[in-house]
């Protein structure tokens, strides 16, 4: 298992030293990719599991930098996506106090991905009395990234989904439209190409069901 200090293995120096929160974050990113993209869905649950705490290592050396809580939180999200069932509620649920904690310290990090995690997990979590799933609060959480990350790729997607999954078929095709379109992340290549992939697939069944 890596430790802490090498998930910025091949990162700059000076930005190592510095502690920018990209450069801290930006291993979990490209590892993250490489599981959900390019990983047999079987096993991805642990593989999940071992980036968890490799990016928990990294919070609890830098508990005050919202990137780094917004990708532990990320990782955990997908960690429960993976595993499924009621299960599955544990790791959502710490995944939604990171994302908590990380808006306290800075909304807008990382272009407001902590409101398009938390509203996916509001939108994708059962809700009462199983779990803290709400569809009205998703949608709001959904409005706030879109407000500080109107043209990018997650918000856009996730939100398309959303409505999607909600009967709004031709809401969702908009968004899913503009996502299609968003502007290349630097450093994101196979998340953008696996993200486009996950678009087009869902404009096509969008199409199917018409709306």
């Amino acid at each position: 298992m890596l430790l802490a200090a090498a998930l910025t293995f091949g990162l700059p120096a000076a930005a190592q030293e510095a502690g920018a929160p990209e450069a801290l974050v930006a291993p979990i990113q490209a590892r993250w990719a490489e599981i959900k993209y390019q990983q047999p869905a079987k096993e991805q649950a642990q593989l999940y599991r071992s980036l968890a705490e490799q990016a928990h290592q990294v919070s609890e050396t830098h508990p005050n930098e919202a990137a780094v809580l917004i990708w532990e939180g990320i990782v955990l999200s997908s960690e429960a996506g993976a595993r499924g069932g009621l299960g599955a509620l544990s790791l959502a649920k710490d995944a939604k106090a990171l994302l908590e904690e990380s808006l306290k310290l800075d909304e807008r990090a990382l272009d407001g991905s902590a409101y398009t995690s938390l509203a996916t997990l509001y939108a994708k979590v059962p809700g009462w009395p199983l779990g803290f799933g709400d569809k009205a609060q998703a949608e709001a959480l959904f409005k706030k990234s879109l407000a500080i990350n109107p043209d990018g790729i997650d918000p856009n997607y996730f939100y398309g989904e959303y409505l999607i999954e909600t009967g709004r078929i031709s809401e969702g095709r908009v968004f899913l439209e503009r996502a299609l379109n968003a502007p290349a992340r630097p450093g994101r290549a196979l998340a953008d190409a696996g993200r486009q992939r996950e678009i087009r697939a869902l404009l096509a069944r969008a199409a199917r069901e018409g709306n």
